[in-house]
């Protein structure tokens, strides 16, 4: 694979730049299994359809095709099970979630990660993060019935925020 480098100029950075060292949507960490890709989050509707609205020029023109996305603020309606489900970013700040290369979070670190961006100890502690959300699957299976999609509509809301496919339990 050729390397490519990406250079970031949106709301949150100016100028910074990373490369691409792994071909796109391959060679996840082993443990690293989410059920859903960036594109397929934005399809459904994640954090409310506010999260990349003025990141498009770094990600894949098709990821947007279908996205929901809210022009404004946050929209919870967009979200698949219509609900709020996300903490505000000071929050993520205030518990020191946030690596400096990802000031948005999580679902930054994801969409680069997938597009091959791999910085190692970054990856790890976030790909720790992504499996300690597995104790939201047990909480639904434990209190759901078997195809109620909609019981704990907020925790499986969470869920899809992280990539897993909350639909499927």
């Amino acid at each position: 694979m050729k390397r490519k480098i990406i250079e970031v100029n949106d709301t949150m950075q100016q100028g910074y730049r990373y490369e691409l060292t792994a071909p796109a949507g391959q060679d996840f960490a082993p443990e690293f299994e989410p059920d859903l890709t960036p594109k397929g989050m934005l399809e459904l509707g994640v954090f409310g359809g506010k999260y990349m609205t003025d990141t498009r020029a770094e990600f894949p023109k098709s990821w947007f095709t279908n996205a929901k996305l809210s022009p404004k603020g946050s929209d919870p309606s967009l979200n698949y099970f219509g609900v709020d489900a996300s903490q505000p970013l000071s929050v993520w700040r205030k518990k020191g979630w946030i690596h400096p290369d990802d000031p948005r979070g999580w679902f930054q670190w994801y969409c680069r990660y997938y597009q091959g961006r791999r910085i190692e100890d970054e990856d790890q502690r976030q790909i720790g993060r992504w499996k300690a959300m597995r104790r939201h699957i047990a909480q639904i299976r434990r209190n759901c019935e078997p195809g109620d999609i909609f019981c704990r509509r907020r925790q499986r809301q969470a869920l899809l925020h992280w990539a897993y496919d909350s639909r499927k339990f």
